[in-house]
């Protein structure tokens, strides 16, 4: 919603502070189509030219995402440490038991009950494996959170790559405006003959390249980059926290006492509370 609103703003304040200032739009809109086709079809053409297919596909989602906000809601984070603490307490109780749903996550009753969680795959391969790690006699606390870290890191090296991408096409658009504006100034310098008004309208024309060159760039796409990447953050948070309860169980503290270090690792917007988590394991313990 807020981001309509700033695109809104954006396009209200700079074109009528514009036309305040005595300003005409006929130039604007005379020369827009061209210099829009130049600067917006040179823009896409380098980004076709600089990412590879992959990022070219997910594209499109990012730039939703970017107006959607953060995957993960408080509902979720809720969700996932009680997740974790069923599978722990599994773990501890009955080691075998664990092993038909970190082997087959989608038919696990467990994992069946968070069908969010289930439905990412990066989460459920994540616990999956660690836990499958773990039964496997792969448990130094230690080793373990660095091959957590290095994981994760690599994901949030994928979730950036849009973002990346977006940043260069808004820092490559100032200077395809500039080229937008040279091939103006090229054409109003084959008609120097003209006379002095003809001449001020195609110079103006010129001019509207530079002018939409900067306008996309620090108005629209670089706001965009930099909101998408606050958004990846803050949803790669959300691994952080299954990666905090996993270590905090190989420290062999207490279930519960996991999943509280779980809890104190998700941000604060979006944590819930000490009373919630603590009624919703409640109401685990009694349905098992």
């Amino acid at each position: 919603m807020f981001g309509f609103v700033g695109i809104f703003l954006t396009v209200a304040m700079v074109f009528g502070g514009y036309l305040l200032a005595g300003g005409k739009m006929g130039v604007i809109t005379h020369a827009l189509p061209f210099e829009m086709m130049m600067i917006a079809g040179a823009a896409i053409g380098s980004y076709l030219l600089s990412n590879d297919s992959h990022v070219l596909k997910a594209t499109p989602g990012g730039l939703v995402r970017a107006f959607k906000g953060p995957r993960w809601t408080a509902q979720d984070h809720q969700d996932v440490l009680c997740l974790m603490f069923q599978l722990l307490k599994i773990a501890r109780e009955n080691p075998v038991a664990l092993e038909q749903h970190i082997e087959n996550p989608g038919e696990s009753p467990i994992f069946a009950a968070y069908p969010r969680l289930l439905a990412d795959h990066d989460v459920v391969s994540l616990i999956s494996d660690t836990l499958r790690s773990i039964s496997l006699n792969y448990d130094d606390p230690y080793q373990v959170e660095e091959m957590l870290a290095r994981r994760i890191a690599i994901l949030r090296e994928e979730e950036m790559h849009i973002p990346h991408a977006l940043q260069s096409v808004a820092d490559a658009l100032p200077a395809l405006g500039i080229v937008a504006a040279v091939l103006g100034v090229i054409k109003t310098m084959s008609a120097i003959d003209q006379p002095p008004e003809v001449l001020g309208k195609m110079i103006g024309g010129a001019l509207v390249g530079t002018f939409l060159g900067v306008f996309l760039a620090y108005g629209f796409v670089a706001p965009l980059a930099n909101r998408l990447g606050g958004v990846v953050k803050q949803d790669m948070g959300f691994y952080d926290v299954i990666k905090s309860v996993l270590i905090a169980g190989l420290h062999q503290h207490a279930t519960n006492l996991c999943v509280e270090v779980g809890r104190q690792a998700v941000p604060e917007h979006v944590r819930p509370s000490f009373d919630t988590l603590e009624s919703a394991l409640r109401d685990l313990k009694k349905a098992a």
